[in-house]
């Protein structure tokens, strides 16, 4: 285990740490009011069922986190899942053969459509192969992605009933209120090119709570560690608010971690409405793209 934490560290070589990563980060339990560390986080995480990780998908301490949370909570929960934007359902078959190590990393990367970044994210994806975990593939295909953008959310239905296993089932949900605000100033004002981007957005989230309610209910028990960029979960809206729309009873915590501007004194007040929990990283640490 500390082997690998070694190896990310060596894999990003744009992160030069002066001092040791935990000087490089700060937690904060807005539920408590109070800072804590990664230990403490796990240690709450006993009636979690879901906890998912806001990440910015650049951010070099961001994903050290996300490999060590993982990492302590498959050691403290042997039935710990990893849920995950990066992949997507369709590459299942791809990414569970990797996993059982009947086929190269090399096949895998290149038939499972890995992020160009995949090396942030291949320390959780070792780690799952070496301790026999599961990683689910999680998102919508960037053809169906594609289509939406193109023609709207209708445009699923065209597709034949081979193509429904890898989609949440249809008609999707398009959220409204917090989330479509948030969006729409995200992106700078209302348009008809605006509105089709939303609805993939929200194929994403149907998609990614679709997968992860599918692998909960067919392992009841498990805990679940879900990474996705943090627009997906913060403030609990996204993919966060439709899988508890599915699965009401589930426990659900999230963290959102981002780069702090006030990394150094921070305003939590500021940030507390985004999550259970609120990560700030060093900026002056680079990004790794």
């Amino acid at each position: 285990m500390k082997k690998l934490l070694i190896a990310f560290l060596l894999w990003l070589p744009t992160a030069t740490f002066g001092q040791s990563p935990e000087q490089h980060y700060k937690i904060y339990d807005v539920k408590n009011q109070k800072s804590i560390s990664l230990d403490e986080l796990i240690s709450q995480t006993k009636n979690i069922d879901v906890l998912f990780f806001g990440e910015e998908h650049n951010d070099s301490i961001g994903h050290i986190l996300e490999f060590e949370l993982f990492q302590k909570l498959s050691q403290a929960y042997p039935k710990t899942a990893l849920t995950l934007e990066m992949f997507h359902t369709d590459t299942q078959p791809v990414l569970n053969e990797y996993l059982a190590g009947v086929i190269s990393e090399k096949n895998f990367i290149k038939e499972a459509r890995a992020w160009n970044n995949y090396k942030d994210y291949r320390p959780m994806i070792e780690l799952a192969k070496s301790s026999h975990l599961n990683v689910i593939a999680g998102n919508a295909a960037a053809r169906y992605s594609n289509a939406v953008s193109k023609s709207g959310l209708d445009a699923l239905k065209n597709f034949p009933e081979s193509s429904l296993a890898y989609l949440p089932p249809l008609p999707v949900d398009t959220a409204t209120g917090r989330y479509y605000d948030k969006f729409i100033e995200t992106l700078g004002g209302h348009s008809m090119g605006a509105m089709k981007i939303y609805q993939t957005q929200n194929l994403w989230d149907a998609t990614m709570s679709w997968s992860i309610a599918r692998y909960y209910k067919a392992n009841k028990g498990a805990k679940i560690f879900q990474v996705n960029g943090r627009f997906h979960s913060d403030e609990k809206l996204g993919t966060l608010a439709k899988l508890k729309k599915l699965v009401p009873k589930l426990q659900v915590s999230n963290i959102s971690c981002f780069s702090g501007d006030d990394f150094a004194s921070p305003d939590w007040n500021k940030h507390q409405h985004l999550g259970d929990y609120i990560i700030l990283t060093d900026p002056s640490v680079k990004r790794t793209f």
